[in-house]
């Protein structure tokens, strides 16, 4: 029988089948979906986030998470969706606007206000201060120092190893946003050397890693690769990075699969070690995947599926 060639499976999920269902519910006009998914889901923050924020996306083009909050308005799950789904329609506003182009500020101060009523509603989940700092962005100058500190510490005291809660510090310290290139990789070597072994956030450095490449990429002549690009993914600090990424994280693991809500950090994983040209981890790591991806940070580099069939078949990778 002849075999089927290898065809990765960016399921916008991540393969959860639960999450599949709920977001069907919310493109016919039904909150009960969600509703019941969240419920089932209880304080597993990591997955929670996870559907959280799937389920935003598609809440922002409808009005069902609006249609739940007339049904129940006091209820936590979805005053905590709201949030998200303020947020993500900030960001979607200014994705439309393009770089550089503020939006509208009251936008942003309602997706803020839906963030303090969710937190005040749910007080013991971090989503609602993750959304909180993830809007904080899109503000032109930022927050005050001492409010994003703030911030980060109510997050902190409820999940002080959250990866997304995190990675969205990692953003507003960026330079896209309001920081700089030292600043983000500060934060995340910081973060990372704090982590208990096993824990994701090593994985921090190779967020930044992307979040570089794109930054100077698009600033600079598409006709030309930038020279300080030349050797990005593969000098010796980044090799290095990935190696320990791979030992503080993956070996230090207990769980032999990933969780949906881990797919895409072992991909950013996957891609920096394949672009390092650390095969002894690459390959265990695409092994890990399997046929499941995320687009990003694959698309930063060019097309995703034949990036990861190319590098499957670099490394032995079997189907």
């Amino acid at each position: 029988m002849a075999r089927t060639r290898f065809a990765p499976d960016f399921d916008p999920d991540c393969g959860d089948g639960a999450l599949s269902e709920a977001r069907h519910d919310i493109v016919i006009g039904r909150w009960q979906g969600p509703r019941a998914l969240l419920r089932s889901t209880g304080e597993d923050w990591a997955a929670r986030g996870h559907r959280i924020r799937t389920l935003a996306q598609a809440c922002a083009g409808s009005s069902t998470v609006e249609t739940w909050l007339a049904a129940e308005p006091h209820s936590p799950d979805a005053l905590v969706l709201r949030a998200a789904t303020e947020t993500t329609r900030a960001f979607n506003l200014a994705i439309a606007a393009g770089r550089g182009v503020p939006i509208d500020q009251q936008r942003v101060d309602t997706a803020v206000l839906a963030c303090l009523a969710a937190a005040e509603a749910y007080p013991a989940d971090p989503t609602p201060w993750i959304s909180l700092i993830s809007v904080a962005r899109l503000y032109p100058s930022g927050v005050r120092r001492r409010e994003l500190a703030r911030w980060w510490d109510e997050l902190h005291r409820r999940d002080p190893y959250s990866t997304e809660g995190h990675l969205q510090v990692l953003h507003y310290y960026s330079a896209r946003w309001h920081g700089t290139h030292g600043l983000m990789y500060d934060f995340a070597r910081d973060a990372a050397g704090a982590a208990p072994t096993g824990c994701a956030l090593p994985v921090l450095v190779q967020y930044a890693r992307v979040e570089e490449y794109r930054y100077v990429a698009e600033a600079a002549d598409s006709r030309t690769t930038p020279v300080r690009l030349a050797r990005h993914w593969n000098h010796d600090g980044a090799v290095g990075d990935v190696r320990r990424t791979w030992e503080r994280w993956i070996l230090g693991r207990t769980e032999l699969g990933v969780s949906p809500s881990e797919l895409r950090d072992v991909g950013y994983l996957a891609h920096a070690a394949c672009l390092a040209g650390t095969g002894d981890v690459a390959a265990p790591a695409l092994r890990l995947l399997g046929r499941r991806a995320t687009r990003t940070p694959w698309s930063c580099t060019g097309d995703p599926a034949r990036q990861i069939t190319r590098w499957r078949t670099e490394w032995g990778v079997g189907d």
